[in-house]
């Protein structure tokens, strides 16, 4: 992140005599090195600041390897001050405490930086672990004591959604307190911040953002090309959390990298939230706790049957791959958990994650697609075979027979993260699998009509402008056609379109559903279709302040009205993505299972247990 930014500021002031950078908290960094290595420091001095104990570190790392201390020679720095822990010709490495401004500007003056040259300020992920006065002080501090000025400062926001909770606790079991949240939890209380201390320009921006508008399309390529990758909604997440923020005071011509690198407004998006939804915990016991899961699929088989397969969760205290069913049973108005058992001690399922399930009869449900790793082939289609009769709900115990299939519609269905959607055509069934993505392609634009009973697929006519290729969207079947909606683009950025495959004579026809005001973009979120409104459940967004609840859609009038779910009395956080969801028309209950996933060096957050939504107010008042 902050190379580019530095060797903007290095190209900008080349021809300046000097320059100097400041690099607050650098700790291990090898920022310099790089810099050096790359030449770009024919006239610039380097200073880093640490505590006393890890700049005396670096600097015996530093004399240790020879081609780190060639890079930067020695001048003997230990006799200059007892602060300076190693000193080079343009590379100084001083160990005091950023909250002790004195002291700090005297370790200064003794390493020779000089305040009246342009000088470039950097603290990565350091100010927030300073009281506010201190860090409010060193801002206010290098403002006043730098006539030509700039300050790069990359933390975290946003502490007080599910994401920002999780970590936010992280931070709290390291003993490492994130002190800036609360007084400057978003981009404006940060400009702010800066303005108020002395400097003469702001901008911030998050790390999507960044990402997309500041980092050369090429070097994203090469980046997404590293390894397999299909995290994209904790990565997301994660990076809306962080921010960049550049400061400036006293630079001719004005110096803000970020406003001139976006194409877009910094900021967050409107919030249009009507109201609130009220929700409630299905009172699950330990007999549900395989329900603790992401990726994974939920269908209603029966009614009042709901079985879920596959994804990653927590089973017997461990994270790992589901391979077991689970169903939901309805019994006398509460929800439990029973017994699945599988047909004559026969195979278990591979553990997929992001795959679709279709309920064709009473007896017989698909599973198409999905992956086991991000770098497998994609696997194929499974038969799951239960009984006919209703005895199951009586007893809580359910009986599932999974029968490989092998069939010319392969290539179709090796793809996860698509949709699955039942269509009837000349009187045939046929399900209509959309989008998704591949271990080699990571978005597909294509769909096919995979006939329900031969499970091959069949040409069907389809008109109107093809949609923009996109996986993780939401598909719902309506009017005898389609309803596309939301999706991750091939760019990596969520998608605000809806669309209806509409069903005509000779085929399908592609239609845009018009919306007002314009749907937030998002992905990885559930959809269902009452009467005459698409209901979208949740899913990841970049430019909200809120967290994604329930979007209605009035399908006849296109008017758009978003609702949050009051979360009050549930356990905290509530994640809604990667989850899966259970409309039940009748009693306008909407179920949400699972959801979550993996937040990398913050941990595995799951939901704690299935959570019933009544949408009966929502639904009557549109």
């Amino acid at each position: 992140m902050e190379n580019n930014l530095e060797e903007l500021e290095l190209l900008k002031t080349r021809s300046c005599a000097r320059t100097q950078i400041l690099s607050l908290g650098a700790g291990f960094d090898s920022l310099y090195f790089r810099l050096k290595d790359a030449g770009l420091l024919s006239h610039t001095v380097v200073c880093e600041v640490d505590f006393p104990n890890v700049a005396y570190q670096k600097a015996a790392l530093i004399k240790g390897i020879k081609e780190l201390f060639s890079l930067v020679g020695d001048a003997g720095g230990e006799e200059l001050g007892i602060t300076i822990a190693f000193s080079g010709k343009d590379y100084k490495l001083l160990g005091v405490d950023l909250s002790e401004l004195s002291k700090l500007e005297k370790a200064l003056q003794e390493a020779g930086l000089d305040n009246e040259i342009p000088t470039l300020f950097l603290a990565e992920v350091v100010l927030t672990y300073m009281e506010n006065s201190r860090s409010d002080a060193l801002i206010q501090w290098a403002a006043e004591h730098f006539s030509q000025a700039c300050f790069v400062l990359y933390e975290q926001m946003h502490p007080e959604d599910p994401f920002g909770h999780v970590m936010q606790q992280h931070f709290s079991q390291l003993n490492s307190t994130l002190h800036s949240l609360a007084q400057y939890p978003d981009h404006e209380t940060q400009r702010r911040r800066f303005l108020q201390k002395g400097w003469s320009e702001c901008s911030v921006m998050d790390m999507n953002e960044f990402f997309t508008f500041c980092v050369p399309e090429d070097e994203q390529q090469r980046v997404q090309a590293l390894e397999p990758f299909d995290e994209y909604e904790e990565w997301h997440l994660k990076c809306s959390h962080y921010f960049v923020l550049t400061a400036a005071k006293g630079m001719k011509p004005s110096w803000t990298p970020l406003l001139l690198n976006m194409g877009v407004p910094c900021g967050d998006g409107p919030v249009r939230v009507s109201e609130s939804i009220t929700v409630s915990a299905c009172g699950m016991h330990s007999e549900a706790a395989g329900l603790r899961r992401y990726g994974h699929r939920s269908a209603l088989i029966k009614p009042n049957v709901i079985l879920t397969t596959g994804g990653f969760g927590e089973e017997d205290g461990q994270h790992r791959r589901m391979r077991n069913f689970h169903v939901l049973i309805k019994h006398e108005g509460c929800w439990k958990a029973g017994h699945v058992k599988k047909e004559n001690g026969g195979k278990i399922c591979d553990g997929r994650l992001y795959h679709t399930v279709s309920c064709l009869s009473n007896s017989l449900a698909l599973m198409v697609g999905g992956r086991t790793s991000p770098s497998s082939a994609a696997v194929g289609m499974l038969w799951l075979k239960f009984p006919e009769s209703s005895t199951a709900l009586d007893s809580h115990d359910f009986t599932v027979e999974l029968v490989d299939l092998h069939t010319v519609a392969e290539p179709a269905v090796l793809r996860w993260r698509h949709s699955a959607t039942e269509v009837m055509f000349r009187g045939e069934k046929y399900l209509f699998i959309y989008g998704g993505r591949t271990a080699t392609q990571p978005v597909l634009w294509d769909w096919h009509f995979l006939h329900a009973e031969e499970l091959s697929c069949s040409v069907i006519p389809v008109e109107g402008p093809v949609p923009e290729g996109r996986h993780s969207h939401s598909a719902c079947t309506w009017r005898g056609g389609v309803l596309i909606a939301g999706g991750l683009g091939a760019a990596e950025q969520p998608l605000g379109s809806v669309f209806f495959l509409r069903k005509i004579e000779h085929g399908f026809q592609w239609q845009t559903v018009e919306m007002h005001p314009p749907l937030v973009p998002r992905y990885s979120h559930t959809a269902h279709v009452h009467e005459e409104k698409l209901l979208l459940v949740g899913g990841v967004w970049f430019h909200s302040s809120s967290v994604p609840g329930i979007t209605v859609i009035d399908l006849m009038t296109g008017l758009c009205t978003d609702y949050m779910i009051s979360v009050e009395h549930l356990e905290w956080p509530l994640m809604l993505h990667n989850h899966s969801s259970v409309f039940l028309p009748d009693e306008k209950e909407l179920l949400l299972i699972g959801g979550g996933g993996n937040c990398f060096s913050f941990g595995t957050h799951l939901n704690a247990e299935p959570v019933s939504l009544n949408l009966s107010n929502i639904l009557t008042s549109h």
